[in-house]
């Protein structure tokens, strides 16, 4: 059985745990701390995602994660609507932050989960949302390990809100960052952009395209792991370009390392669809969120074998070259145009698509 909500298509799965003809809907007593608390916790969530360590149910997790440096990320997510085509907030939750701890270098392995849900929210979405979080982990190959569940009163609280939290491991030697970011270094992004972001406005705005336009929402610690891999020392920076899009994330680089950066415009790898609905929208796609991207900063040599390394793997399809850092104007973005021109790629001011994450 599948369950279509506003535009997503779901594996509806085993029926949710709680009984509906009790608690259709999340109450104020779910977070109270109390008997229901415990149901909720026991009999949904640990039904949905549980493992040995998140079934101790202790305030923290004590975790032997081994020797070597740890790498450590948090984030909130408050995406609107909670579901989407091709995901929903559950899974992004899980990815926003296996990606933030993937593009310092490491390996994720633990995640905490923190739901703020508001009173009335659906007890079926609560589930769908579990689940998907639980697929999203098992995909990622990260454990989650402990959590937090509070309730709010209806009207203060938007339905769901999630945080995560994850850890890390940097393997001995790697080291990427703005730092190494070097004059010549070839800038890749690992698939085509803007997808995420018309994914959400597109649902939220009720607009249709005559191909559907779904989030590019991924983990990408498998695919920053090869790079690793194959390139070595060769590999100087990773970045995911979320809000604020490919334009923001170059800036923040660009800033960060005292460099330049020039990408070229006819090179911007973007799917037909969403290439139209900017041009429809009044969009410039490099300030479009994704969720599934990432942007690496490779030695100038190494530049066709990355690209190489990225087309290998599934969410590397459609990889391109799409620049190189320049000694200056330092901290400047320059985008040279299809027909010859230029022009300075300044971040983004305000928000072009709210709540996107």
């Amino acid at each position: 059985m599948t369950i279509s909500s506003a535009g997503a298509t779901l594996s509806q799965g085993p029926a949710c745990p709680i009984p509906i003809d009790r608690y259709p809907t999340v109450t104020l007593a779910h977070g109270g701390g109390g008997r229901l608390s415990d149901t909720l916790v026991r009999e949904l969530l640990l039904e949905a995602y549980g493992n040995d360590e998140l079934a101790r149910l202790g305030d923290g997790a004590l975790l032997d994660l081994g020797s070597g440096r740890l790498a450590f990320s948090t984030d909130s997510f408050v995406v609107f609507p909670h579901f989407f085509p091709g995901g929903d907030i559950g899974s992004l939750a899980v990815h926003g932050t296996v990606n933030d701890i993937a593009m310092c270098g490491a390996t994720p392995k633990v995640l905490s989960i923190g739901l703020i849900l508001e009173e009335g929210f659906p007890m079926e979405d609560l589930w769908r949302v579990a689940r998907s979080i639980r697929a999203a982990a098992d995909e990622a190959d990260v454990r989650i390990v402990t959590g937090d569940t509070k309730v709010v009163d209806r009207g203060k609280g938007d339905g769901i809100f999630i945080n995560t939290t994850g850890i890390g491991v940097i393997d001995d030697g790697v080291d990427l960052g703005a730092h190494r970011i070097s004059e010549g270094d070839a800038v890749l992004v690992s698939g085509p952009i803007g997808n995420h972001g018309i994914a959400i406005l597109s649902l939220r705005e009720g607009l249709e395209f005559e191909t559907p336009i779904e989030t590019d929402s991924a983990p990408l610690n498998a695919l920053a792991a090869r790079l690793r891999s194959d390139l070595g020392d060769d590999l100087h920076a990773l970045r995911d370009p979320t809000r604020g899009g490919v334009a923001s994330a170059l800036n923040e680089l660009a800033r960060a390392s005292g460099r330049g950066i020039q990408i070229d415009q006819s090179t911007l790898p973007l799917d037909a669809p969403v290439q139209g609905a900017c041009e429809i929208l009044g969009l410039d796609p490099l300030y479009v969120a994704n969720e599934g991207k990432l942007i690496a900063f490779v030695a100038e040599d190494r530049a066709e074998e990355a690209l190489e390394s990225l087309a290998d793997h599934p969410l590397g399809q459609g990889a391109a070259v799409i620049g190189h850092v320049t000694e200056g104007p330092a901290g400047r973005v320059i985008q040279k145009s299809s027909i010859g021109g230029s022009r300075v790629v300044e971040m983004l001011s305000g928000e072009q698509l709210p709540r996107i994450c």
